[in-house]
């Protein structure tokens, strides 16, 4: 997601600049969200005429000249006065009056809850935070009740409405999805999934789930008054849940949640059919959020710590590891390992990365006061154990789901690249923005690679608008590729070299400042495209070229994901011959972290890493050197 969070907490006003990439800065202001939200714009449908323009110059670098003049064709007759063209975006006209946002609900249907993919590793990112050092199991238990405490006392200002509102250049962005995060869970369904929220209810959730071994917990996190329990308490509570579940050979029910989405929707059913698991599985999904407390894995060097940690946080490192110790259906996971590693995994329907990021952030700052609160003398109830009766069909569907999650977990390469040379302060000072920056020393590290481009996608936030969403920004332009090809032509001065980067950041900026502002590209496609399904009775034929599904295979699948934390999210490639890429730019580092599948004999994460850092090595070099002679 396109915003780099770098927000200062006053204890008084609560002031928060956050850069999402603009001439303006976004702020947090200590105001009820609510008041704004109602008065938010509406998403804008572009003009038809401009997308189509930007599409077809965004096809250039990516087309021979002989696709290009086919498709040009196409868009002549889709862009025919009174044709389909003209008519569909009628249509999307009148969809956008109708709605609150003409989006945000097939976005959701389209990109998550129809996708039949697993959402470990698919759609479900993951967080690696710095690493603890805890000296035993205690400390495991002391940080992760400090880390619960963190969590409620975000969820305090979720509850009482007093989340500051951030604003972009004077105006309010949407605050929809830091409601959605708490106490919510995907179901699956034979079809396309739902999304339940049960925060909205007459009584919201008052515990979360704890697992262990395998094995679930329900934890009450609340006093008889309210109140939330304190570290001290928490602490307790999960000691007692540790000390009932040292068993280690028990079913890993969750691993299920693991599963194609079909393959889970029918064990899904014929799991809840025992009543007894349906009361498991509905506290579980009621829950606040899912703590997962891991098995240690063994031992690594510490150059490759941090790969193996991403991996855990993405999928469990498998059957034999942690991966049943999870409900990837759970929107909000944290896990906890016993070595000290840690992180979450968040179920991506409900809610982009930032307001994850912002609650990691809140929930880093709380673990770092020291606890004031006296504990209540109150002796506390013992968690709730959930049990799950396992009928030889269902141990059938368990097995079936350890062995794919084995085979998705050995596909999955992970590589974490911590950028130690300089971080977003060097492009800045040559008064570039250092996400333009970033993006382009991708395209350069794929070029080298692969001696060609690829269509790139960068997720962009859409939240000026009431439930925006994300939109993309196609990092990969004619600029671009004039300036990866210049990069390692000798024949050309450093002087051209520079000016053609800093032209194509310049770019880059342009389109980024397009998207936030809901005149971006690839959703207004999807919203013509969506129309079409509902009203036509075939789909246009601009729709059915060869170019749209090349522009639409985006081999570099990128987010930027800001945060004051020291830490890195990961998430899945978009394609299998493809590389899923995060990164978060600090003051004087870049954390990365960079995936590809090992089925696929033409991506390697590691590779890509290293031209990533010698592109970023030599782009800092190219411009010192013209900046001396100048």
């Amino acid at each position: 997601m396109l915003c780099v969070l770098t927000r200062t907490a006053t204890r008084t006003g609560l002031v928060k600049p956050c850069r999402l990439l603009s001439p303006l800065p976004v702020v947090q202001i200590s105001e009820r969200p609510l008041v704004h939200q109602e008065s938010l714009p509406k998403l804008p449908v572009p003009p038809l005429q401009q997308t189509c323009s930007r599409y077809l110059a965004s096809l250039e670098p990516l087309i021979s000249a002989e696709e290009m003049t086919h498709t040009r064709e196409l868009m002549d007759e889709f862009l025919r006065p009174g044709g389909i063209g003209e008519r569909l975006q009628k249509s999307l006209e009148r969809r956008a009056r109708k709605t609150e946002n003409w989006l945000s609900d097939w976005w959701m249907q389209w990109s998550y809850l129809d996708s039949r993919m697993p959402v470990a590793m698919y759609t479900s990112p993951g967080v690696v935070l710095p690493k603890m050092h805890l000296q035993d199991r205690q400390g495991q238990m002391r940080f992760a009740a400090k880390l619960i405490a963190g969590v409620l006392d975000f969820k305090s200002m979720i509850d009482s409405h007093t989340l500051p509102v951030e604003y972009l250049g004077g105006k309010p962005l949407c605050m929809d999805q830091y409601y959605q995060v708490l106490s919510s869970c995907r179901i699956p369904g034979p079809k396309r999934d739902t999304v339940v929220n049960y925060a909205v209810g007459k009584t919201p959730p008052t515990h979360i789930t704890v697992v262990h071994n395998f094995q679930f917990f329900v934890l009450d996190v609340y006093n008889s008054d309210g109140s939330p329990l304190t570290v001290d308490q928490l602490y307790v509570q999960l000691e007692k849940i540790w000390n009932s579940s040292l068993q280690s050979n028990k079913e890993p029910v969750g691993i299920l949640t693991s599963n194609h989405r079909n393959t889970w929707g029918k064990a899904y059913n014929n799991l809840i059919k025992d009543k007894t698991n349906k009361e498991s599985v509905r506290a579980i999904q009621k829950s606040i959020f899912t703590v997962c407390l891991d098995a240690p894995k063994p031992r690594v060097s510490d150059e490759m710590y941090f790969n193996k940690v991403a991996a855990q946080m993405l999928h469990g490192g498998g059957s034999r590891w942690n991966s049943g110790n999870r409900w990837f259906d759970k929107t909000l996971q944290f896990i906890i390992g016993e070595d000290g590693s840690c992180g979450l995994t968040y179920e991506h329907a409900p809610a982009e990365g930032l307001p994850i990021v912002f609650l990691v952030d809140h929930v880093v700052d709380y673990m770092k006061r020291s606890e004031m609160v006296r504990t209540p003398m109150i002796p506390l109830a013992m968690p709730q154990k959930l049990r799950f009766n396992i009928t030889p069909e269902i141990k059938k569907d368990i097995e079936k789901a350890k062995q794919n999650m084995n085979i998705m977990v050995n596909d999955l390469d992970v590589r974490v690249l911590n950028f130690t040379h300089y971080g977003r302060k060097f492009p800045r000072s040559y008064k570039m923005s250092p996400d333009a920056f970033i993006q382009m020393a991708l395209q350069l590290a794929y070029y080298r690679m692969y001696q060609t481009c690829c269509p790139t996608y960068e997720s962009a936030s859409l939240r000026m608008f009431k439930l925006g969403r994300t939109e993309a920004i196609r990092s990969t332009t004619t600029e671009s590729l004039q300036f990866t090809k210049a990069m390692d032509d000798p024949s050309k001065q450093k002087s051209e070299k520079a000016a053609l980067l800093e032209e194509a950041i310049k770019v880059h900026r342009k389109h980024t400042h397009m998207a936030i502002h809901g005149q971006g590209i690839e959703r207004h496609m999807l919203g013509l495209r969506m129309i079409a399904i509902e009203d036509l009775t075939s789909l246009p034929d601009i729709f059915m070229d060869t170019s749209f599904a090349v522009a639409s295979h985006f081999n570099l699948y990128t987010s930027q994901v800001g945060s004051k934390t020291d830490c890195v999210m990961c998430l899945g490639p978009m394609v299998p011959d493809g590389y899923g890429i995060c990164y978060n730019p600090m003051d004087d580092h870049i954390n990365f972290a960079v995936t590809a599948f090992n089925s696929c004999e033409e991506t390697n994460a590691t590779r890509l890493s290293q031209f990533l850092e010698d592109s970023l090595l030599d782009m800092k070099t190219l411009l010192e050197q013209v900046s001396k002679t100048q």
